[in-house]
C-alpha cells in the first residue's frame, strides 16, 4: 500500500514539474510552443518534444455559427473585471419576455418591475460595490471613446481595483483615478495615449491626470517603461492613410534614431509624427505637415525640429 501510494505522489510531483517547465530542458530556449493537434509541448529552438498527450480543456462539441454556439454551450459568460461582481451575478432584463421569448401577462408585469427593482438595489450593496459600478462605467465609457481593446480595459479594472484596495482613492477624484488607471494600462499593454487625449475625453485636467498617475505608479509599484515612438506609428499611419511600406520605412527611420541617441528627451509623438513625415516624403506618399501634425496632436514647429534633427543627423537627403 505504500509503494502505491509513493508512486503515485512521485507522479504527481513529476506533472506538476512538467507543468512548471518554461524553459526547454535540452538546450535551455523559453521558445516553448503548444502544439494541439497533436497535444504536445515543443521547444521552438532545437524541436525537443517536452510533454505529450496534454488535455483538451475545451468544448467537446462544434459550432459554426453565434447561434449554434449559444445553443449548445452550458455555461455563462467568462469571468472579467470589467464589472463591479465580475459579471458572477445575475440580472433581469428589461425586456417584457420569458425564456422562450413569450410576452409577459399585463397582470404580472408590476411584479416584474418590483423584482428589476430589487434587483438592482441587491447588486451593488455597500460604499466600495457602489464606488466600483461608477468607476468602472466610467471607465468603459472613456475606454469605448479612445477605441481600445479588451485586454486594455481589464488592465485599467484591475488597476483600479488595486487602488480601492489600498484605500488611494480618498481625497481624489473617481473620473481623476479612471482617467490615470487608463493611462497606465494603455502604456502597459502597449497601446500609447498621450495625456492629452485622455484628459479630452475624461473630463479631467491633463495636469490632475498627470498627477494621479505619477501617484499611482509609486503607490502600487508599478514598473513601466519610457513609451516608444514606434508603438505611434501604426495608429498614425492608419489614420492618415498611408501604406505599410511607409509604416516599415518610419519604424526604421527610428530604430536608427534610437541607436543614436536621437530620441531620448524628444516628446515620442513628435520623433514618430517626423519620421513618418520623412517616409511619406521618401516614398511618394507624402502628407502636408499640418496633416500630419493634425492626427499626431502636436504643432508643425515640433515636426519641424524633430524632421532637421533626424535629415541632419542621419544624412537623409530629403527637402520641405
Amino acid at each position: 500500500m505504500g509503494a502505491k501510494k509513493t508512486k503515485k505522489e512521485k507522479m504527481k510531483k513529476e506533472i506538476s514539474e512538467i507543468e512548471k517547465e518554461t524553459r526547454c530542458p535540452e538546450c535551455g530556449s523559453e521558445d516553448l510552443r503548444g502544439d494541439y493537434e497533436r497535444a504536445e509541448i515543443v521547444c521552438g529552438k532545437c524541436g525537443l518534444v517536452i510533454d505529450d498527450n496534454l488535455l483538451d480543456m475545451g468544448p467537446e462539441w462544434r459550432a459554426f455559427d453565434h447561434e449554434q454556439r449559444d445553443k449548445r454551450t452550458r455555461v455563462g459568460a467568462p469571468l472579467t473585471y470589467t464589472i463591479h461582481d465580475k459579471g458572477l451575478s445575475t440580472m433581469i432584463d428589461w425586456r417584457n419576455k420569458d425564456i422562450y421569448g413569450r410576452d409577459i401577462p399585463a397582470r404580472n408585469r408590476a411584479q416584474w418591475y418590483r423584482l428589476r427593482k430589487w434587483q438592482r438595489k441587491i447588486r451593488i450593496s455597500g460604499a466600495t460595490e457602489r464606488n466600483l459600478a461608477y468607476a468602472l462605467s466610467e471607465l468603459d465609457r472613456d475606454s469605448s471613446n479612445l477605441g481600445l481593446p479588451r485586454s486594455v480595459r481589464e488592465a485599467a479594472s484591475m488597476i483600479y481595483r488595486k487602488a480601492v484596495e489600498n484605500k488611494l482613492i480618498r481625497g481624489r477624484s473617481i473620473e481623476g483615478v479612471v482617467a490615470a488607471s487608463l493611462y497606465a494600462a494603455c502604456r502597459r499593454c502597449n497601446v500609447p495615449r498621450t495625456l492629452d487625449e485622455i484628459a479630452e475625453i475624461s473630463r479631467v485636467s491633463k495636469k490632475e491626470v498627470g498627477r494621479t498617475y505619477r501617484f499611482l505608479t509609486r503607490e502600487l509599484n508599478i514598473k513601466l517603461p519610457p513609451t516608444s515612438p514606434v508603438d505611434y506609428v501604426p495608429r498614425f499611419a492608419t489614420e492618415l492613410g498611408l501604406s505599410g511600406e511607409v509604416q516599415s520605412k518610419a519604424i526604421e527611420i527610428i530604430e536608427k534614431a534610437m541607436k543614436k541617441g536621437l530620441t531620448s528627451g524628444r516628446g515620442p509623438t513628435g520623433v514618430a509624427a517626423a519620421a513618418l513625415y520623412i517616409a511619406s516624403v521618401l516614398l511618394g506618399e507624402r502628407k502636408t505637415q499640418r496633416d500630419v501634425a493634425e492626427v499626431a496632436g502636436v504643432t508643425e514647429v515640433t515636426i519641424r525640429n524633430r524632421y532637421k534633427e533626424l535629415t541632419e543627423q542621419l544624412d537623409m537627403g530629403v527637402t520641405l
